[in-house]
């Protein structure tokens, strides 16, 4: 019954009936909160009056069963005890709580199911795990309220039945739900379609209602194929009106035309600045105004923008030039460093000359920042370089102080007082004959030791 290193294995247990089929009137024993069956029957639907979702606290194992001396674990049943298992990895007391931590994540596996089956998950699955996890309580190497889990169990299986019916019937509201919603849509379509001249926000909404119906699942085919004939309907009919509408505005391009022919004249007269930030913000004014112009007549359209970009590519053509000068000042200025970083590096050696390293660092970042500016995908190595000269002086800078840190040295001595206290009272309990204590008292001094030997090395390894 027991393994040769010490851990729990389960003994035969007495014949009995099996632990899903609970005697009626047993009531749950104390130290495990569970619902009973009346309760979970009367919650309702599990969409509507949500079962709690039960989180096993630990249990009391020594109301259940215990564990002799030689290490048999024993746990109470309605028909008697049974052996559960042998300890031998420790005393009784260890052994019992081994057993009931087992016995918690029993509890816990059925408080999942309890929540699976309060939640709707595939009630039939549940049913099925529920049923399988109650066949193994007659022989579960536990110590708990077995009795009680069985019980739970059992309101499982029986109301699994009644999720899959519930979630039968919240199909079929949601349909009863996505067919009036449809319904609604339609109607707000024809709405629109009869009423609004607000062209741009109608047009949105009605790409809005198709984005939504097509989200919406589970409707009869019949009844969604005339509420989409609806639908497509009121939105051919709002794109006639809107048509009729834009005919209308065709007075409106020859001002337009006017406009855009103003903008390409002001976009002439800046292509050639060099005043690159102002004139680009210029430029962006110039086509917003642009877009806001309207429409001119296709054909006058097309050739004034072609007129519009040409100024405007002018411009940023000589920006770029501009700025492909800057790239090469700034690709020499990435040389100038990574040569100052190749002739320095060697130089800064904080672990041999900390005084030394300090001032050619200082030398460093003064020729640095005198260089200039480095391209963009440059910036990130070379500064990293100088950031990593930087952090090594920093550190031993800081090691160097914290040698001397008359707080760690004090808080190590500590360590050691501690030690020698614990020691000392491992020697007074083996006086005593007080064995445990006397374990206790030096695996104490043990762990002071070790934080002591730490405290020391670190202090010693800067």
């Amino acid at each position: 019954m027991t393994h040769s290193n010490g851990t729990a294995k389960p003994g035969p247990g007495k014949p009995g009936r099996p632990s899903s089929a609970p005697k009626p009137g047993n009531r749950p024993k104390p130290g495990e909160p569970h619902p009973t069956p009346a309760a979970m029957k009367a919650s309702g639907p599990a969409t509507e009056h949500p079962h709690p979702v039960i989180v096993p606290s630990a249990t009391d194992p020594s109301v259940w069963g215990r564990v002799d001396e030689d290490g048999t674990a024993w746990v109470k049943t309605p028909e008697g005890e049974r052996v559960v298992g042998s300890w031998q990895a420790g005393d009784a007391a260890e052994g019992l709580a081994h057993f009931g931590r087992r016995f918690d994540d029993l509890a816990t596996e059925v408080a999942l199911l309890e929540a699976r089956l309060a939640a709707g998950t595939d009630a039939r699955k549940t049913k099925a795990a529920a049923l399988a996890l109650a066949e193994t309580l007659p022989t579960a190497a536990v110590i708990g309220d077995i009795e009680g889990l069985a019980i739970r169990l059992g309101a499982i299986a029986e109301h699994s039945d009644e999720a899959a019916a519930q979630a039968k019937e919240e199909k079929e509201r949601t349909r009863h739900e996505h067919t009036e919603r449809k319904e609604a849509l339609a109607a707000e379509a024809e709405q629109i379609a009869a009423e609004s001249s607000q062209w741009k926000a109608a047009g949105d909404r009605l790409r809005e209602i198709l984005d939504e119906w097509k989200t919406i699942r589970g409707v009869d085919r019949k009844v969604d194929d005339a509420l989409w004939r609806r639908y497509s309907k009121a939105r051919e009919a709002f794109n006639r009106r809107r048509g009729a509408h834009f005919a209308e505005l065709d007075r409106e391009r020859a001002a337009a035309k006017t406009r855009k022919e103003e903008l390409c004249v002001q976009a002439e007269e800046l292509s050639g600045s060099t005043d690159w930030p102002a004139t680009a913000a210029v430029f962006r004014e110039l086509l917003v105004e642009w877009k806001n112009a309207g429409r001119a007549p296709r054909e006058a359209d097309e050739a004034l923008w072609r007129r519009f970009k040409s100024a405007q590519d002018v411009f940023f053509a000589g920006r770029n030039a501009a700025a492909n000068e800057r790239d090469a000042e700034f690709a020499d200025n990435a040389v100038a460093k990574e040569e100052l970083l190749r002739s320095y590096e060697p130089a800064i050696d904080p672990d041999t000359d900390l005084e030394g390293a300090r001032a050619a660092l200082r030398d460093l970042q003064e020729r640095w920042d005198a260089v200039g500016k480095v391209p963009r995908e440059r910036m990130h190595d070379l500064e990293g370089r100088l950031r990593a000269l930087e952090k090594r002086v920093r550190q031993a800078a800081d090691a160097q102080w914290r040698r001397t840190d008359p707080e760690a040295l004090a808080r190590a001595a500590q360590f050691r007082e501690r030690v020698a206290q614990f020691e000392e009272q491992a020697a007074k309990a083996t006086a005593a004959g007080k064995t445990r204590d006397a374990e206790k008292a030096l695996a104490q001094a043990q762990q002071w030791r070790e934080w002591a030997d730490a405290a020391e090395g670190a202090v010693s390894n800067l």
